[in-house]
């Protein structure tokens, strides 16, 4: 008897706090920063990218990833990581995970001076589903930028 009045005294503090309840989000505007290769924490990045569209609605979320340096590896052709000198973690399964990504409308920036510093001539085909307009000048300058106007800043 004790015990259940306890774990209905749990649920109702829960139901009171939101805890383990539905929360309504309102509208975010984030960008999350990828300048790291090791590919646990890139697919660690990538879930906790889709945990946020999960939480908060696909529709409630404008949601930018920016990458320079060495995270460029993770958009990078694995049969061209010589020609880059990058650690290229662009497997089929990071593919099918960035692709279901920008399916619900996020957005991969890629900084023009780690693509000209790591020789990547041609990124249309050297790095995966990339577009000349996922270029941005510099990546931390862009950060910098979309915080400025309003976006969250998170450093997976």
């Amino acid at each position: 008897m004790k015990k259940t009045m306890v774990i209905m005294g749990a649920a109702v503090m829960w139901a009171m706090m939101g805890i383990g309840g539905a929360v309504a989000y309102e509208k975010q505007k984030v960008v999350y920063h990828i300048n790291y290769d090791d590919p646990k924490t890139q697919a660690g990045a990538l879930r906790n990218i889709q945990n946020h569209i999960n939480a908060v609605g696909k529709e409630n979320l404008e949601l930018r990833v920016v990458m320079h340096g060495k995270g460029l590896s993770l958009l990078l052709d694995p049969d061209m990581k010589g020609e880059a000198t990058l650690a290229a973690n662009g497997t089929p399964q990071m593919q099918a995970t960035v692709a279901g990504l920008k399916d619900q409308g996020i957005t991969f920036k890629v900084c023009a001076n780690t693509l000209k510093g790591k020789k990547i001539a041609d990124p249309e085909n050297q790095l995966y589903d990339f577009n000349k307009v996922d270029i941005v000048p510099s990546g931390v300058a862009e950060l910098a930028a979309l915080q400025a106007q309003g976006f969250t800043y998170i450093k997976p």
